[in-house]
Protein backbone atom coordinates (compact mmCIF):
# COMPACT_ATOMS: atom_id res chain seq x y z
CA UNK A 1 0.00 0.00 0.00
CA UNK A 2 1.18 3.19 -1.29
CA UNK A 3 0.96 6.31 1.21
CA UNK A 4 1.80 10.15 0.52
CA UNK A 5 2.31 13.00 2.43
CA UNK A 6 0.83 16.53 1.81
CA UNK A 7 1.78 20.35 3.59
CA UNK A 8 -1.36 21.79 1.91
CA UNK A 9 -2.64 23.83 5.02
CA UNK A 10 -6.10 24.01 3.32
CA UNK A 11 -6.68 20.88 2.88
CA UNK A 12 -5.40 19.76 5.77
CA UNK A 13 -8.44 22.14 7.73
CA UNK A 14 -10.70 20.44 5.66
CA UNK A 15 -9.66 17.63 6.67
CA UNK A 16 -9.84 17.97 10.44
CA UNK A 17 -13.01 19.65 9.61
CA UNK A 18 -14.62 16.48 8.32
CA UNK A 19 -13.15 14.48 11.04
CA UNK A 20 -13.98 17.08 13.66
CA UNK A 21 -14.42 15.14 17.17
CA UNK A 22 -14.17 18.35 19.51
CA UNK A 23 -14.61 22.21 17.84
CA UNK A 24 -11.96 23.07 19.78
CA UNK A 25 -9.52 21.09 17.88
CA UNK A 26 -10.03 24.04 15.05
CA UNK A 27 -7.59 25.82 17.35
CA UNK A 28 -4.95 23.69 16.13
CA UNK A 29 -3.34 23.80 19.79
CA UNK A 30 -2.80 20.39 20.54
CA UNK A 31 -3.26 18.61 24.24
CA UNK A 32 -4.61 21.21 26.52
CA UNK A 33 -6.16 23.36 23.76
CA UNK A 34 -8.90 25.27 25.77
CA UNK A 35 -6.89 26.53 28.48
CA UNK A 36 -3.94 27.67 26.35
CA UNK A 37 -6.31 29.04 23.92
CA UNK A 38 -8.10 30.78 26.28
CA UNK A 39 -5.44 32.57 27.53
CA UNK A 40 -3.70 33.62 24.55
CA UNK A 41 -7.03 35.38 23.38
CA UNK A 42 -7.55 37.00 26.92
CA UNK A 43 -3.98 38.54 26.69
CA UNK A 44 -5.55 39.56 23.12
CA UNK A 45 -7.79 41.17 23.94
CA UNK A 46 -5.85 42.68 26.47
CA UNK A 47 -3.31 44.11 23.52
CA UNK A 48 -6.19 45.35 21.68
CA UNK A 49 -8.17 47.50 24.35
CA UNK A 50 -11.61 46.26 23.28
CA UNK A 51 -14.55 48.66 23.77
CA UNK A 52 -18.04 48.24 23.25
CA UNK A 53 -17.80 50.42 20.48
CA UNK A 54 -15.35 48.51 17.97
CA UNK A 55 -16.33 46.27 14.76
CA UNK A 56 -13.47 43.19 15.16
CA UNK A 57 -12.35 40.87 12.42
CA UNK A 58 -10.88 37.87 13.48
CA UNK A 59 -8.63 36.74 10.62
CA UNK A 60 -8.18 32.58 11.42
CA UNK A 61 -10.93 32.54 13.94
CA UNK A 62 -9.68 28.81 14.98
CA UNK A 63 -12.77 27.59 16.95
CA UNK A 64 -14.12 31.19 18.28
CA UNK A 65 -12.87 31.26 21.26
CA UNK A 66 -12.01 34.83 21.01
CA UNK A 67 -15.22 36.03 19.23
CA UNK A 68 -17.59 34.59 22.18
CA UNK A 69 -14.82 36.38 24.46
CA UNK A 70 -15.68 39.70 22.54
CA UNK A 71 -18.77 39.44 22.24
CA UNK A 72 -19.56 39.20 25.72
CA UNK A 73 -18.10 42.21 26.33
CA UNK A 74 -20.37 43.31 23.88
CA UNK A 75 -18.68 45.27 21.39
CA UNK A 76 -20.66 46.13 18.48
CA UNK A 77 -19.68 43.31 15.36
CA UNK A 78 -17.07 40.28 15.32
CA UNK A 79 -16.75 38.23 12.35
CA UNK A 80 -13.89 35.46 11.81
CA UNK A 81 -13.07 33.91 8.89
CA UNK A 82 -11.20 30.44 8.22
CA UNK A 83 -9.93 28.75 5.67
CA UNK A 84 -12.53 26.38 4.83
CA UNK A 85 -16.26 26.50 4.37
CA UNK A 86 -16.29 23.15 6.29
CA UNK A 87 -14.58 24.96 9.33
CA UNK A 88 -16.97 28.12 8.94
CA UNK A 89 -19.87 25.81 8.82
CA UNK A 90 -18.83 24.45 12.49
CA UNK A 91 -18.13 27.47 14.03
CA UNK A 92 -21.13 29.07 12.48
CA UNK A 93 -23.43 26.64 14.71
CA UNK A 94 -22.02 28.21 17.81
CA UNK A 95 -24.03 31.28 17.21
CA UNK A 96 -21.14 33.11 15.58
CA UNK A 97 -20.40 35.35 12.45
CA UNK A 98 -18.31 33.26 10.19
CA UNK A 99 -17.01 33.19 6.92
CA UNK A 100 -14.91 31.53 4.78
CA UNK A 101 -11.65 33.85 3.32
CA UNK A 102 -8.02 33.18 2.59
CA UNK A 103 -5.36 36.46 3.75
CA UNK A 104 -4.83 37.52 0.83
CA UNK A 105 -8.40 37.82 -0.30
CA UNK A 106 -10.37 38.39 2.38
CA UNK A 107 -14.19 38.89 2.03
CA UNK A 108 -14.47 42.15 4.00
CA UNK A 109 -15.38 46.01 2.44
CA UNK A 110 -13.01 48.65 2.78
CA UNK A 111 -12.49 50.37 6.13
CA UNK A 112 -15.16 48.46 8.12
CA UNK A 113 -13.03 47.16 10.92
CA UNK A 114 -11.77 49.26 14.12
CA UNK A 115 -9.80 45.88 15.55
CA UNK A 116 -8.15 43.59 13.70
CA UNK A 117 -6.68 40.18 14.89
CA UNK A 118 -4.59 37.73 12.74
CA UNK A 119 -3.31 35.27 15.41
CA UNK A 120 -1.38 32.17 14.62
CA UNK A 121 -2.24 32.33 10.95
CA UNK A 122 0.91 33.92 8.85
CA UNK A 123 3.46 31.12 9.50
CA UNK A 124 1.39 28.84 7.43
CA UNK A 125 0.65 31.52 4.94
CA UNK A 126 3.42 31.31 1.70
CA UNK A 127 6.12 33.67 2.21
CA UNK A 128 5.21 35.36 -1.38
CA UNK A 129 1.42 35.89 -0.45
CA UNK A 130 2.02 37.72 2.63
CA UNK A 131 2.89 41.21 1.24
CA UNK A 132 -0.55 40.92 -0.37
CA UNK A 133 -1.93 39.95 2.93
CA UNK A 134 -0.60 42.11 5.01
CA UNK A 135 -2.21 44.95 2.36
CA UNK A 136 -5.39 43.29 2.76
CA UNK A 137 -5.17 44.48 6.65
CA UNK A 138 -4.89 47.69 5.76
CA UNK A 139 -7.66 47.74 3.17
CA UNK A 140 -9.94 46.32 5.46
CA UNK A 141 -8.91 48.60 8.96
CA UNK A 142 -10.20 51.65 9.52
CA UNK A 143 -7.92 54.78 9.99
CA UNK A 144 -7.01 54.70 13.77
CA UNK A 145 -7.86 50.64 13.58
CA UNK A 146 -5.61 48.67 15.87
CA UNK A 147 -4.19 45.77 13.87
CA UNK A 148 -2.97 42.16 16.11
CA UNK A 149 -0.73 39.63 14.16
CA UNK A 150 0.54 37.13 16.61
CA UNK A 151 2.58 33.93 16.47
CA UNK A 152 5.35 35.29 13.87
CA UNK A 153 8.33 32.99 14.55
CA UNK A 154 11.96 34.63 13.79
CA UNK A 155 13.51 30.89 12.52
CA UNK A 156 12.10 27.82 10.32
CA UNK A 157 10.36 24.56 11.88
CA UNK A 158 11.55 21.75 11.75
CA UNK A 159 11.56 19.42 9.16
CA UNK A 160 8.23 17.27 7.84
CA UNK A 161 8.22 13.96 8.80
CA UNK A 162 9.82 11.17 5.86
CA UNK A 163 7.70 9.95 3.22
CA UNK A 164 8.19 5.63 3.18
CA UNK A 165 7.08 4.01 -0.22
CA UNK A 166 4.78 1.85 1.88
CA UNK A 167 2.13 1.80 4.24
CA UNK A 168 4.36 -0.30 6.56
CA UNK A 169 7.15 1.36 6.49
CA UNK A 170 5.55 4.49 7.80
CA UNK A 171 3.56 2.90 10.47
CA UNK A 172 7.31 1.66 11.76
CA UNK A 173 8.74 4.73 11.36
CA UNK A 174 5.57 6.58 13.61
CA UNK A 175 6.15 3.36 15.99
CA UNK A 176 9.77 4.00 16.54
CA UNK A 177 9.41 7.35 16.52
CA UNK A 178 6.27 8.68 18.17
CA UNK A 179 5.54 5.24 19.99
CA UNK A 180 2.33 2.89 20.22
CA UNK A 181 -1.03 5.25 20.75
CA UNK A 182 0.08 7.54 16.92
CA UNK A 183 0.98 4.28 15.33
CA UNK A 184 -2.26 2.59 16.25
CA UNK A 185 -4.04 5.95 15.75
CA UNK A 186 -2.30 6.39 11.77
CA UNK A 187 -2.96 2.53 11.28
CA UNK A 188 -7.23 2.81 12.06
CA UNK A 189 -7.26 5.85 9.13
CA UNK A 190 -5.30 3.29 6.93
CA UNK A 191 -7.87 1.00 7.38
CA UNK A 192 -10.61 3.71 6.49
CA UNK A 193 -8.83 4.81 3.81
CA UNK A 194 -8.62 1.40 2.60
CA UNK A 195 -11.94 0.73 3.53
CA UNK A 196 -13.57 3.41 1.89
CA UNK A 197 -11.33 3.47 -1.12
CA UNK A 198 -9.83 7.09 -0.19
CA UNK A 199 -5.90 7.74 -1.44
CA UNK A 200 -3.51 7.27 1.79
CA UNK A 201 -2.35 10.70 2.06
CA UNK A 202 -1.51 11.91 5.06
CA UNK A 203 -1.88 16.00 5.59
CA UNK A 204 0.26 17.48 8.27
CA UNK A 205 -0.54 20.60 7.45
CA UNK A 206 1.60 22.18 9.80
CA UNK A 207 5.27 22.98 8.26
CA UNK A 208 6.23 26.54 9.11
CA UNK A 209 6.01 28.60 5.60
CA UNK A 210 6.86 31.97 6.68
CA UNK A 211 9.30 32.79 9.46
CA UNK A 212 11.18 36.97 10.04
CA UNK A 213 13.10 38.22 12.48
CA UNK A 214 10.93 40.98 14.14
CA UNK A 215 12.83 44.16 12.04
CA UNK A 216 12.43 42.52 8.66
CA UNK A 217 8.63 41.67 9.85
CA UNK A 218 7.66 45.33 10.93
CA UNK A 219 9.65 46.53 7.75
CA UNK A 220 7.11 44.47 5.70
CA UNK A 221 3.97 45.79 7.62
CA UNK A 222 4.73 49.23 7.43
CA UNK A 223 5.43 48.74 3.46
CA UNK A 224 1.92 47.94 4.20
CA UNK A 225 0.75 50.69 5.99
CA UNK A 226 0.49 49.45 9.38
CA UNK A 227 2.23 51.61 12.36
CA UNK A 228 4.27 49.33 14.75
CA UNK A 229 3.54 50.12 18.34
CA UNK A 230 5.10 47.48 19.54
CA UNK A 231 6.48 43.73 19.19
CA UNK A 232 6.89 41.28 22.16
CA UNK A 233 7.95 37.66 22.69
CA UNK A 234 5.47 35.51 22.42
CA UNK A 235 4.93 34.00 26.39
CA UNK A 236 3.27 30.29 25.49
CA UNK A 237 4.69 27.70 23.76
CA UNK A 238 6.42 27.49 21.29
CA UNK A 239 8.91 30.62 22.40
CA UNK A 240 10.58 31.25 18.99
CA UNK A 241 7.57 33.28 18.19
CA UNK A 242 6.98 37.20 18.40
CA UNK A 243 3.51 39.23 19.09
CA UNK A 244 2.64 42.68 16.55
CA UNK A 245 0.70 45.56 17.96
CA UNK A 246 0.50 48.19 14.75
CA UNK A 247 -2.20 50.66 14.36
CA UNK A 248 -3.37 52.28 10.59
CA UNK A 249 -2.85 55.85 11.01
CA UNK A 250 -4.02 59.06 8.95
CA UNK A 251 -3.70 62.75 9.37
CA UNK A 252 -6.80 62.49 10.98
CA UNK A 253 -6.24 59.57 13.39
CA UNK A 254 -2.98 59.67 14.68
CA UNK A 255 -1.29 56.97 16.97
CA UNK A 256 -3.13 57.11 19.98
CA UNK A 257 -3.21 54.65 22.58
CA UNK A 258 -4.59 54.77 25.88
CA UNK A 259 -1.40 53.16 27.59
CA UNK A 260 1.88 54.52 25.49
CA UNK A 261 3.82 51.63 24.11
CA UNK A 262 7.27 51.91 22.70
CA UNK A 263 7.94 49.81 19.34
CA UNK A 264 10.30 46.89 20.22
CA UNK A 265 9.43 47.20 24.15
Amino acid sequence: MMITRSEDYVEYCRETARNLRDVQDLALRGNHKQEITRRIQERILQEIELCPEDDMIDIGCGDGTLLQMAQARGLRSAIGLLATEEEAVIVRRLGLQVQQGFTDQLPVSDESASVVVCNNVLLVVPRETIPASLREMYRIARPGARVFIGEIPFEPGPAPEPEFESAAATLAYLYRTHGVRTCLGMLRRMIYWKLTGQPMIIRGGSTICFYAQPQEFIAMAESAGLHIVRSWAHQDWPGNRYNYLFQKASPAAPLNFNRRFSPNA
